[in-house]
Order: C-alpha cells, then structure tokens, then sequence
C-alpha cells in the first residue's frame, strides 16, 4: 500500500537547485517504488538573506535554534492535516523533535535519532562528523538524551563547510582527501560506524557510491530517515502500533489551541505568505 512522507530540510532549498535535484534524485533511489516523498526547504529568510548565509549562520546560537523549531512544529500539523502518513525531520540537530512528536498522531522520524539507533545495530560505536562545529554540544546533548553516550566514540568536525559541498553536483577531490583524513582520526577514536552529520554530506557521498572507510560502514542518513518512516507507518498500518500519549512529554494537546497559540506568535503567518 502506497504512502506519503513530508520530508522537511533545514536548507532553504529554493537557494541550491543543485543539491535540491541531488536530493530529489537520491530519494527517488531509495524509497520504495510506491512512497511519494514531498521534499520541503525551509522558508525564505530562515538564515538570513545573503548569498552566502546558510544553516550555520544561526546553529551555534540555541535561542535561533528554538525559533527555528516553531517552523518545523507547524509543518508536522500540516502533514497530519493533509494526509500524509509520516513527517520526515530531516536534520541532525533535529531542533524540536520531543515538542513536534507530542503535536501530532502521525509518526515523527527525525535524522539525528534514526541514523544513531541504526549505527547501533551496525556496529558497537558510532562517530559523527559535521560541517559546523558550533553545533557539536547540540549533537552531544542529544546524544545524551537519546540513551547513547556509552554508544558514541566522538563527534568532530568535518574539516570544511557546507558551501563546499552543496553547489557541488559531486565532491571534488580535496574534500574527499580531507573527509577521509577525518573519518580515520574518528575510526581511531573507537568509531565503527561513521555518520555524515548532515544531509548534504550523507547525499553526495551515497551518490559517489561512498558507503565504507576500510572496515567501517559509512551512514546514509537521509536513507535511514525515510526507511525509519516507512518502517513506522508499516507498524501503525499493519500492527495498530502508535507512539505514546502518555505523560507530560508525550501528551496530545488541543489542535485549536496550539494554532491559536501559534496564531499569537505569528508562526502561522509564515505559511500562510508563501
């Protein structure tokens, strides 16, 4: 049976066509022949309206991060309220996802989660390399939050930003040399699976065909996400398992009430201009 996943980037994808068909074609290659997948960026002005402003332009500050969230929250209720079967948080520092989780009855994968309990079962410690190493104490508390800090070896940065990757239809050479240089420093820390810490990377890498350094499984993340979703709604379809509404964390709230709230902070306004 057929269904659809709202995946949702914290690129603004309307920015890098280039990694936007990247994606768009690397999806197509590893979801199931009848999974329509929507690919969603986020909105015009998340990061800033220079050319070369991206994600890491607000990462390493946490208050940017909490806004940020609110954007996604909404998205998740619009899945839900057009049908779709799961919603696809497709981003590492997966900001929000506890909140997001607790807003709708559709299942809620995010990357950071799906790629580190999948390593777990691929090999006893894992290791994330990422573009930008402001955001290393997110990924370590949610790490920690996860249940997994006796199962990370590390988390390093990559060695080079996203611009170098993302307008790129492939990863020249010199990234290449510096990627591998990093991942056998992080293999030396303990690391038996290594995850590419956001999506671009993960996606450029899975095209090249990159999925091993010597031993040791590279992660495609943004694979792992989508088969995280299918997995989830295969599990509510089939065997009627739904995630928890129990407590305080996990409790659903008013739909009214939450746009309502969401009306009073203008988060509504965002979709409703685009």
């Amino acid at each position: 049976m057929s269904m659809r996943i709202w995946h949702q980037s914290f690129t603004t994808l309307a920015r890098v066509p280039e990694y936007n068909e990247a994606l768009r074609k690397h999806i197509a290659r590893v979801v199931r022949p009848d999974t329509e997948v929507v690919v969603h960026g986020t909105h015009s002005g998340t990061h800033g309206h220079k050319p070369t402003d991206g994600p890491s332009t607000d990462v390493g500050f946490a208050y940017f991060q909490a806004l940020h969230l609110h954007q996604f929250a909404y998205a998740a209720i619009l899945a839900e309220e057009q049908g779709f079967d799961a919603f696809a948080h497709t981003t590492l520092p997966e900001p929000g996802l506890r909140e997001i989780r607790s807003l709708v009855s559709i299942p809620v994968v995010a990357y950071g989660e799906s790629v580190m309990l999948t390593a777990c079962q691929l090999g006893l410690k894992f290791g994330v390399l990422l573009f930008i190493k402001e955001m290393i104490p997110q990924i370590e508390m949610n790490v920690r939050n996860h249940g997994l800090e006796s199962r990370c070896a590390g988390i390093r940065h990559v060695g080079f930003s996203s611009s170098e990757v993302i307008p790129n239809v492939g990863l020249p050479p010199k990234i290449m040399e510096i990627f591998y240089e990093r991942a056998h420093q992080l293999i030396a820390d303990g690391a038996d699976v290594i995850i590419p810490g956001e999506a671009p990377l993960s996606v450029h890498l899975a095209t090249a065909g990159i999925n091993r350094v010597d031993d040791v499984p590279i992660l495609d993340g943004v694979a792992t996400t989508l088969k995280a979703a299918e997995m989830m709604v295969d599990l509510k379809r089939q065997l009627g398992i739904t995630r928890s509404t129990r407590g305080y964390y996990q409790a659903l709230p008013p739909r009214e009430r939450v746009k309502e709230l969401m009306r009073l902070y203008g988060i509504t306004n965002l979709f409703e201009a685009s």
